[in-house]
C-alpha cells in the first residue's frame, strides 16, 4: 500500500475550486448558476498586456531566464512597488515567480523550523494553514474582528505571540473579508514582532484595489520593519492576469537570495514572455486599473445593499479587494449548510465562511468581481430563497 509523507496529510482542497466544480456540474445538469464563488475579475487581461505577451511568444522569447526574475522587472517592479508605497526598494530585494503563492511558500519554507510558531488571519487565505503545516510549523489562528472592519483581534494577537513566534503572516486588504488594516494595529503588530524577532509575510496581492480614496498601508513601511517583512504581490487581481502566473516578493537581498535557490531548483523560471507581458503592465497606462476599481466599487456598493436588505443578512461594507463577508449567523444553521442549500435552491454558488478557517463560520463569501446584472440576478435569488428560512432573533 502506498504511503505519504505526514508533512501533506493535513492538505485539502480549496473551497472554491470545490464549489465550482460542483456548480459546473449541475450546470452540466441544464441548471442555471450565479457564480460567485470564484475570486478573479471577470474582464479580460488588457489589450496591451495581451499583444505584449503575443508579440514575446512570436519572436522567440521562450527561453529560461534567471530563476528569480527578468533584471528589466525585477527593476521595474521594485520602482512601482517602491512607488505605491512610498518606500525605496532595489531590484536585488524583488523575486518574481509563476504567481504569487511560490512567494508565499518559498519564504515560509526558507524561515519555518519544525516546531516554530506561525501567526495568521483567520478567516484567511487557506494556502497559510495549508503552508504552516507543510513546513512543520503550528498555525496559530488570530480572529479578525467584524466589528473591527475584520482587522486582527489585537488581544488575541498579543496574547498568543510569544518568543515561539517565528512567522506573522498578514492580508491587507483581505481574502475573504475585504478588510484593511489600519496604521494603528500594524503599529501594534510591528512592536510585537520586534520584541519577539519574528519575521512578517505581508500579503499585498489586493492592495491596488481599494476604495473611497482610502489606503491599505504597508507594514514595511514602519519602522524597523523593512529588514524583517517580505511583500507578496503579484499581477493576477490588478491587471486580470490570474492564468498569466505571474507574481512576485519583496524582502531583504540576503533572503532574497534563498528564495533564487528555491526557485532554482523547483520552478526554475517564470515563462519568458510572462514576464514580457509584465513589463508592459507596468509601462503601461495606468488608467484601465483605475477604471476596473471604480467598476468593483459600484458593484460593491449594490452588493452590500442588496445583502443588507435580506432579512437574517448583515454585511459590513469592505474597504478593498472584492469580495463581501455578510454574517448569516441569525438563520442558525451552519455556512456550508446554508452555502449548499443557496446552491442547491436558488442556484447561487457562494463559499461557506468556514473554508477560511473556524472563525469564518456563521459568514459566506462573496465575490463581486462579476458583472452587475450577474449581482442583481444572484442577490434576487437569494432574497427569493432566504426570507422562507425563519431568522433568530
Amino acid at each position: 500500500m502506498t504511503t505519504y509523507s505526514k508533512r501533506i496529510n493535513h492538505l485539502e482542497p480549496e473551497g472554491a475550486y470545490q464549489v465550482l466544480a460542483r456548480s459546473q456540474t449541475l450546470e452540466k445538469a441544464g441548471r442555471d448558476i450565479v457564480h460567485f464563488e470564484i475570486g478573479q475579475p471577470d474582464f479580460d487581461t488588457f489589450d496591451n498586456i495581451i499583444q505584449a505577451g503575443v508579440q514575446a511568444m512570436a519572436t522567440g522569447k521562450t527561453r529560461y531566464t534567471p530563476p528569480s526574475g527578468m533584471p528589466l522587472l525585477k527593476e521595474l517592479i521594485s520602482e512601482a512597488a517602491g512607488k505605491q508605497r512610498g518606500l525605496k526598494f532595489l531590484p536585488e530585494q524583488v523575486v518574481v515567480g509563476p504567481g504569487a503563492k511560490p512567494l508565499l511558500f518559498f519564504p515560509a519554507m526558507a524561515l519555518i523550523e519544525p516546531g516554530d510558531e506561525v501567526i495568521y488571519p483567520d478567516p484567511g487565505f487557506p494556502t497559510y494553514e495549508a503552508m504552516i503545516g507543510v513546513m512543520g510549523g503550528i498555525p496559530v489562528p488570530v480572529p479578525l474582528k467584524e466589528e473591527n472592519d475584520f482587522s486582527l483581534d489585537l488581544w488575541a494577537f498579543q496574547r498568543l505571540a510569544s518568543k515561539r513566534t517565528r512567522l506573522i503572516i498578514l492580508n491587507s486588504p483581505g481574502n475573504p473579508t475585504g478588510g484593511v488594516i489600519p496604521v494603528a494595529d500594524l503599529k501594534v503588530i510591528a512592536e510585537v514582532a520586534q520584541r519577539y524577532n519574528a519575521w512578517v509575510l505581508s500579503d499585498e496581492i489586493y492592495s491596488r484595489i481599494i476604495y473611497d480614496s482610502l489606503e491599505a498601508p504597508s507594514i514595511a513601511s514602519l519602522p524597523g520593519m523593512m529588514e524583517r517583512t517580505i511583500i507578496v504581490d503579484g499581477f493576477s487581481k490588478t491587471y486580470a492576469m490570474t492564468g498569466w502566473r505571474l507574481g512576485y516578493g519583496i524582502m531583504p537581498a540576503g533572503l532574497a537570495k534563498k528564495i533564487d535557490l528555491l526557485l532554482t531548483h523547483s520552478v526554475g523560471c517564470t515563462a519568458h514572455f510572462t514576464q514580457l507581458a509584465g513589463v508592459a503592465a507596468l509601462e503601461g497606462q495606468q488608467d484601465q486599473v483605475a477604471d476596473a476599481v471604480n467598476r468593483y466599487q459600484s458593484r460593491r456598493d449594490f452588493i452590500v445593499a442588496g445583502l443588507n436588505a435580506i432579512p437574517g443578512v448583515s454585511c459590513k461594507k469592505p474597504q478593498g479587494a472584492f469580495y463581501v463577508f455578510p454574517n448569516v449567523k441569525a438563520f442558525g444553521t451552519t455556512s456550508t449548510e446554508l452555502a449548499e442549500m443557496l446552491l442547491d435552491k436558488a442556484g447561487v454558488a457562494v463559499l461557506p465562511g468556514s473554508s477560511f478557517g473556524k472563525f469564518g463560520e456563521g459568514y459566506l463569501r462573496l465575490s463581486y468581481a462579476t458583472s452587475m446584472e450577474n449581482i442583481e440576478r444572484g442577490l434576487g435569488q437569494m432574497h427569493k430563497q432566504l426570507e422562507k428560512r425563519q431568522v433568530i432573533t
